[in-house]
């Protein structure tokens, strides 16, 4: 998407700025910035070209966390968006470090957009808040810590509300914010953190199919603590028609121009544990 910005380093390092740009590049459904152009695009389209910012940082840190997330110490995983994991391409040191940049290049860019600072401001406590020790680092640390270890159905909701709902709800969230909607930014994030819910178990799902069809490592779920280890994959795919049903009601309560806009990126995605 043309939000996407090619990151470019003015430095002798061999291949720094080819590896920065690696995951960004390879695409991607790029589902929480899309979340958030909607709901501006849905009330202020003139403002688009400057929720591009917001949109590039909020996928920025969603990059950084797939990078992190597949390092040896985390999921050891091979493939991510059809390409080779930036450990195995380089090394572990660098894939690190790529997304420490990624990381910190959000706020830069969220720090830079033509929006008055007190915008900047929120948008910037609301992204931190989602990616860091109050949402997706505790997700993953309680993730990681409790391999082995089998979790109630309230504490895994609790682990993924963490590490994957926060991020969707706040994409949202960022989105009512640009368009100066403090009402539906607090609803849109309730919708949000549901939503990411049927997200993760989707994801779950998928991780029973072949890589070739998912474009990442499947299988190294099977220590963890996920839906489908936990319910099965019959009464996980109960739970995401029973989530799917209730927000594509949620969803018809919104007024004609959000239900549009996010119904079309939506509509694909509230099944499709099904396909």
């Amino acid at each position: 998407m043309d939000f996407i910005k090619k990151l470019e380093v003015n430095t002798f390092h061999p291949f720094f700025e080819k590896a920065l740009n690696e995951m960004l590049e390879a695409g991607g459904k790029r589902f929480r910035p899309k979340l958030l152009l909607a709901v501006v695009k849905a009330y202020n389209p003139l403002l688009i070209e400057n929720a591009k910012y917001a949109a590039f940082s909020v996928e920025l840190i969603h990059t950084y966390s797939l990078i992190h997330d597949d390092l040896p110490s985390m999921d050891n995983a091979s493939l991510r968006r059809g390409h080779p994991t930036l450990h195995v391409t380089y090394d572990e040191a660098h894939a690190i470090l790529i997304g420490d940049a990624l990381n910190t290049y959000a706020f830069e860019i969220l720090s830079k957009m033509p929006a008055h600072n007190d915008v900047k401001i929120e948008l910037i406590k609301v992204l931190a808040e989602a990616a860091g020790y109050k949402g997706m680092v505790l997700g993953q640390a309680i993730d990681l810590y409790f391999e082995n270890k089998k979790l109630n159905l309230e504490q895994l909701k609790e682990l993924h509300l963490n590490k994957t709902a926060k991020m969707i709800a706040a994409s949202l969230k960022m989105g009512a914010i640009i368009v100066n909607k403090p009402d539906l930014a607090n609803k849109l994030y309730e919708f949000g953190l549901k939503l990411g819910i049927l997200f993760q178990i989707q994801d779950d799902l998928l991780d029973l199919k072949d890589e070739s069809e998912t474009g990442k490592t499947t299988g190294v779920d099977k220590n963890k603590n996920t839906f489908v280890t936990l319910l099965g994959e019959k009464k996980a795919k109960e739970e995401a028609d029973k989530l799917a049903n209730e927000l594509k009601k949620e969803l018809d309560e919104f007024d004609d121009n959000l239900k549009k806009e996010l119904g079309e990126i939506l509509d694909k995605y509230f099944f499709r544990h099904r396909t």
